[in-house]
């Protein structure tokens, strides 16, 4: 008895140290995980999604040379179009097989929807996402995507509820199929989509966010937004996306275009926002719109050698996927710090808030050399090589320090002797010290592969040592953005600033952002609090969109004092 007994305790303690051993040599991260709101890749590392929509399901003799296609402009995942058999022909296993694999052998990061249930409640013929959860979990597609964790990323369904469906029904029935998919057996990062046609404009998503994921065991999803005409203009972008990261939960903007329906979308604002931020983005869609969209194909008739106006902003523009995307460390990309999951504090008392050490352990050069930007209650380190606007160093967002010195009281810069002026080193003309660089959309600087046309500019001096410019910096037809920049021309500091413009046609402003504008041509624009100091030699702007109401684009000649 005594022998057995102690040939029992052997066998345990050697099983014991084999399962021991056998957790050491297995890999710290399986699969796509969330850290707060940040996406790691199957490696732990920091991942950005910079991709395109794919309508594979509608065109599947398409997929291998547009995957080839999209994988070179740079983008890093591509968001693929599948359908569950209650609207089109469904995807077979098979199918999906061949569409992960062709991922992986272009690198691109696969995210898969079934696009069946878009808009239920409104839309006659969606089903209901209860139908995609089981399109998830049937014989054949669980079988492809299990062991693929790695690569693919289930955002459950496309679009599931219209503007009818009531809150308490949008978050019951996504925590119902988050369980669904977990009790099934699927341990993937999931995707849930927000409500209203994916717009979310009664912020059915942003505020049941937390309860949703909070109903997953796992606690991996990562919400999306798909912004379209809802999303016209900078600060309704920056709001939306900056409520989720307050919250510490990861978004991403899973489809977007610079027009829909005819309506302008704050394309410009979403890629610097996205890029300031580090916020994925992927926009909508190679190829393949109707005659009711084609300004949102990317590319012209499936050719990728002929971009369209769109695709072109999306890929070459400064903040577009070109200049910023990064392939996931799985599939070879370069590693990089991970940024704490933390998310930043958003409390009306920010003075008594500290900045935490370890959400900035991958920068102490920033806050050692500059201190740390009070960004209206959100900490972040003032950059080191950036003067002013927003920057990315050290693999995360900073402040310029101009920026942050025109902040009011009691926001700017901490931890800093020099916080309360611009250091001298920085040349004016590279200042745009009292701008708001997370309201300051990319298209204030029009980049280079933009139409000579919609560069233009009107420069007009005035009296009382201010001058104004008018640039046209993005248009498509029916619309356009722009900004006016305000200089300060004298030897003192400006304060308070006013411009005013008239134009002679058809077009008509409809938006502005960082001024409070009056009148409806002629138009009045003035500073808010605080971009209203304007230093010598110094620069602010605010920005616009217009409509065009059948005219040409209108270079006007701005009067400011």
């Amino acid at each position: 008895m005594r022998n057995l007994t102690t040939l029992k305790k052997h066998l345990l303690k050697k099983t014991a140290l084999a399962l021991v051993a056998s957790a050491l040599i297995a890999p710290a991260f399986a699969g796509w995980t969330v850290n707060g709101t940040q996406v790691l890749d199957p490696n732990g590392n920091k991942f950005v999604f910079r991709g395109v929509n794919h309508a594979h399901t509608w065109f599947s003799d398409r997929l291998n040379q547009s995957l080839k296609d999209i994988a070179a402009t740079g983008a890093n995942s591509v968001r693929v179009v599948l359908s569950n058999g209650t609207q089109w022909t469904r995807n077979s296993g098979a199918d999906v097989t061949n569409v992960i694999n062709q991922c992986k052998a272009n690198k691109l990061v696969c995210v898969l929807e079934v696009h069946d249930s878009t808009g239920y409640g409104e839309s006659a013929a969606a089903t209901h996402i209860s139908r995609a959860t089981e399109y998830w979990l049937s014989a054949d597609i669980k079988a492809a995507i299990t062991g693929q964790e790695d690569y693919v990323i289930v955002n459950i369904a496309n679009e599931p509820f219209g503007n009818s469906t009531s809150a308490a029904t949008y978050t019951a029935d996504h925590i119902t199929a988050v369980r669904a998919l977990r009790n099934g057996g699927l341990t993937h990062m999931l995707m849930v989509d927000a409500a209203n046609w994916g717009q979310d404009w009664s912020n059915t998503l942003r505020d049941n966010a937390p309860t949703i994921l909070a109903a997953d065991t796992r606690k991996n999803i990562v919400f999306s937004v798909h912004m379209y005409e809802v999303y016209n203009n900078a600060t309704i972008v920056q709001s939306y996306l900056n409520s989720y990261l307050t919250r510490g939960l990861a978004i991403v903007v899973g489809e977007f275009g610079a027009e829909h329906g005819g309506s302008n979308v704050a394309e410009e604002a979403i890629l610097q926002y996205a890029q300031d931020q580090g916020i994925g983005y992927l926009g909508w869609s190679w190829s393949g719109n109707g005659s009711c969209c084609l300004p949102l194909d990317i590319v012209n008739n499936w050719n990728a050698a002929s971009l369209s106006t769109w695709g072109n902003y999306l890929i070459n523009s400064t903040n577009g996927i070109k200049a910023t995307s990064k392939l996931a460390t799985n599939f070879g990309g370069a590693t990089s710090s991970v940024r704490s999951s933390a998310a930043p504090s958003s409390s009306s008392a920010p003075s008594s808030i500290a900045p935490s050490s370890s959400s900035r352990s991958s920068t102490p050069s920033s806050v050692a050399n500059g201190g740390t930007c009070n960004w209206y209650g959100n900490r972040y380190p003032i950059c080191v090589t950036t003067a002013s606007g927003w920057g990315w160093e050290n693999q995360q967002s900073c402040v310029g320090r101009t920026s942050c010195a025109a902040l009011p009281a009691p926001w700017g810069i901490e931890g800093s002797a020099t916080s309360s002026t611009a250091p001298s080193s920085i040349p004016a003309s590279s200042s745009r010290s009292s701008a708001a660089p997370s309201s300051m959309p990319a298209s204030s600087v029009a980049p280079s592969s933009t139409p000579a046309s919609s560069r233009a500019s009107s420069s007009t001096a005035n009296t009382g040592g201010v001058s104004c410019s008018y640039v046209v910096s993005n248009s498509w037809g029916s619309g356009f953005t722009g900004a006016i920049r305000v200089t300060n021309t004298g030897t003192g500091t400006k304060s308070g600033w006013t411009a005013t413009w008239q134009y002679s046609g058809s077009n008509r402003v409809t938006s502005s952002w960082n001024t409070n504008l009056s009148g409806s041509n002629p138009y009045t624009a003035t500073n808010v609090g605080w971009n209203g100091t304007i230093g010598a030699g110094q620069t602010v702007e605010f920005g616009f969109q217009a409509n065009t109401n059948g005219g040409s684009v209108e270079i006007p000649t701005v009067t400011c004092r």
